[in-house]
C-alpha cells in the first residue's frame, strides 16, 4: 500500500515528467494571441482615437459608449494575461495543478477546461456558493 510520502512522489513526477504540457502550450498559445490583440490595438491607435467632432450627439454618446466597451474587455484581458502568467509559473515550478484552497490535486479534465484555474471543482463549488450568500 502506497504512504502519503509515495503519493507525494508520484505526482511530483507526473507533473515533471510532462502531464502538462498539453496546458502549457495551449496557455502560451492564449498569451501570444492576447498580447498580438493588444499590439494591434496600440499600434492601431484604437486606445486614443483622433478626437472626432460628431454633429449629432447621439453619434458622440455611441462612440464613448463603444470606447468605454474596448477599455472593459481590455481590462479583462489584462487579468486573464495575469492568470495565464500565474499558471504558466506554477507549471515552471511543478505547483500547477494543485488546489490553493484545500492543497488537494485539481482533476485534469477540469484544467483542460479551464487553465487558469487555481481550485479544484468542490472548493470551486463552495465559493460560488458563499458569493451567492453575500450577494
Amino acid at each position: 500500500m502506497p504512504t502519503s510520502k509515495t503519493k507525494i512522489k508520484n505526482v511530483k513526477e507526473a507533473k515533471n515528467s510532462g502531464k502538462y504540457e498539453e496546458i502549457r502550450k495551449e496557455l502560451e498559445r492564449q498569451k501570444n494571441a492576447l498580447l498580438a490583440e493588444a499590439g494591434e490595438l496600440i499600434g492601431g491607435g484604437g486606445l486614443n482615437p483622433e478626437k472626432e467632432n460628431y454633429p449629432d450627439l447621439s453619434d458622440q454618446a455611441s462612440a464613448e459608449s463603444e470606447q468605454n466597451f474596448v477599455l472593459r474587455l481590455k481590462d479583462r484581458e489584462q487579468k486573464l494575461l495575469k492568470k495565464i502568467d500565474e499558471a504558466l509559473d506554477k507549471i515552471a515550478n511543478n505547483t500547477y495543478g494543485t488546489c490553493e484552497s484545500c492543497s488537494e490535486e485539481i482533476n485534469i479534465k477540469r484544467l483542460l477546461a479551464r487553465p487558469v484555474t487555481t481550485l479544484c471543482i468542490d472548493c470551486k463549488t463552495k465559493q460560488e456558493e458563499e458569493e451567492k450568500l453575500r450577494g
